[in-house]
């Protein structure tokens, strides 16, 4: 592959996706601004400092989204990581291509307004235009092989899904040259962009690095094969620091490599110190599209928010708006609120537990008290509930989840860590009905240890809107999580 990758625009297609590679496209994008939000906080910090805060997991309150750190980031507040991400993933959606004069605008926007900006990007925005910039890099060459190009190719895995191998890595190689005029930074980010866009569509991408590896010129690609081997272990003296693309891209690809879940992959990188945050966010996209949406905890999805500077002026991204760009950049439309029903009073549906069942409609009106559990898009209008966690399932049947299991474990647990806090837990999904009913049922299956159909008179007996049309619902809860259900 030709290492001068500096023309555009490079325009990508869309092609149809099942609900699989949905769900992992957007376990991607979310993945990546979740591990950067949560790594936040520790960015600068020693090793070990996130476990040290966190020995067990949070699973009552807002979580571990905490905020602060060096910049003083809010609770589940993305950086500059996702925010070059997402300005990236706008020039693609308004071109249609990669279009680096276009890209070069909207980088120079973001920069305007960045709280937190890398030395290799702000010294290369900071010219006239990105050709002065690459001249200024030739004349004065600066320590560009960071990871600053990596941290944002995500957009690239997403918009180029259909392309082939060498097209995605060219695409992301070439985003790198408007900040990072070191070959490494660019491959970094050719490879990172590869092995997300495979994790996307159900490659079991560690026992692909090699074949990924061989697009990579044989200059570049030893160094690269020595950081992504297997035997390769963070905390060797000899490497620089995780500032560096080689050890970045490293410390993500060992936490994905050793961990077997999106939570164990992010903290594990986290846990390795430094540059916390970017590590990952690199983690973070690569196991979230590993493991998909339903496999983030809702504890952090909820709170996911940050916001950057457009040429058009400030634009804000919540759960549903980080969903919505990874929609649109796989080709998929955005995800709209359906018309709301009248609403359902919020009513107790246990005797011993404050286990309170509604609808969208009457969650919306119900006391910001209420801990929130919610089963469908909220559209952000319970965020004037502070503890409430947002998951995202599909009503439909057949193979509409991709981790079913994964996701009523995390709401189940959640019911049970926030009555735990001596929280009054509304559960609803849009209607009230078959969603709202498939986690009663299996909060009580464990609760109680009731089976499916003791559950199924349980919930009959005490909240009338419940419906049972969905037969994947009915089976999972009588084969999988009747075997899985217990602590």
């Amino acid at each position: 592959m030709n290492q001068t990758h500096y023309t555009s625009p490079i325009p990508f297609h869309h092609q149809d996706v099942s609900a699989d590679i949905l769900q992992r496209a957007m376990g991607a994008l979310l993945g990546s601004a979740v591990g950067d939000a949560l790594g936040a906080p520790f960015e600068f910090g020693p090793a070990n400092q996130y476990s040290a805060q966190f020995p067990e997991p949070v699973l009552g309150g807002v979580g571990e989204m905490i905020g602060g750190g060096s910049f003083g980031w809010s609770p589940g507040e993305f950086t500059d990581d996702t925010q070059m991400t997402l300005a990236l993933a706008e020039s693609l959606l308004a071109q249609g291509s990669l279009d680096l004069d276009d890209l070069w605008t909207r980088f120079v926007s973001w920069r305007a307004g960045a709280t937190d900006i890398g030395i290799a990007t702000s010294r290369a925005l900071s010219a006239s235009d990105r050709f002065e910039a690459a001249r200024n890099d030739a004349a004065n060459p600066g320590r560009s092989a960071s990871n600053g190009a990596l941290m944002r190719t995500w957009a690239i895995a997403l918009a180029y899904l259909g392309h082939s191998t060498e097209e995605v890595m060219n695409a992301a190689y070439t985003q790198a040259s408007m900040t990072h005029f070191d070959p490494a930074a660019g491959w970094g980010a050719a490879i990172g962009a590869e092995l997300c866009r495979r994790a996307i569509l159900g490659g079991d991408v560690i026992n692909q690095i090699d074949d990924i590896l061989s697009y990579v010129p044989n200059d570049q690609r030893v160094r690269f094969s020595h950081i992504l081997s297997p035997d390769w272990t963070p905390g060797n003296e000899d490497e620089p620091s995780n500032g560096s693309v080689w050890t970045c891209l490293a410390e993500a690809v060992w936490a994905v490599r050793n961990h077997s879940n999106f939570s164990d992959v992010v903290t594990a990188a986290i846990d390795l110190g430094g540059d916390t945050d970017t590590v990952a966010c690199v983690a973070g996209a690569i196991a979230g599209a590993t493991y998909g949406i339903q496999g983030i905890p809702s504890r952090w999805l909820t709170y996911i928010n940050g916001s950057i500077n457009t040429p058009n002026g400030r634009k804000t991204y919540d759960f549903l708006g980080l969903q919505n760009i990874a929609r649109s950049l796989i080709g998929s439309k955005p995800a709209v609120l359906t018309m709301r029903e009248t609403p359902k009073e919020p009513q107790q549906v246990d005797e011993t537990f404050a286990v309170f069942a509604t609808d969208l409609g009457g969650a919306l009106l119900s006391d910001p008290s209420f801990a929130t559990v919610s089963l469908c898009l909220t559209g952000g209008e319970l965020a004037n509930h502070p503890i409430r966690r947002e998951l995202y399932i599909r009503d439909n049947e057949g193979d509409a989840n991709l981790d079913l299991l994964t996701l009523v474990r995390d709401a189940v647990e959640s019911i049970d860590a926030l009555l735990a806090e001596g929280h009054r837990v509304l559960v609803h999904c849009h209607g009230g009905r078959s969603r709202t009913g498939l986690i009663l049922k299996a909060w009580a299956m464990r609760q109680y240890d009731f089976d499916d159909q003791e559950a199924d008179e349980w919930v009959t007996a005490r909240w009338p809107y419940y419906a049972t049309w969905n037969e994947t619902f009915l089976n999972f809860l009588q084969d999988e999580w009747n075997i899985n259900r217990r602590r």
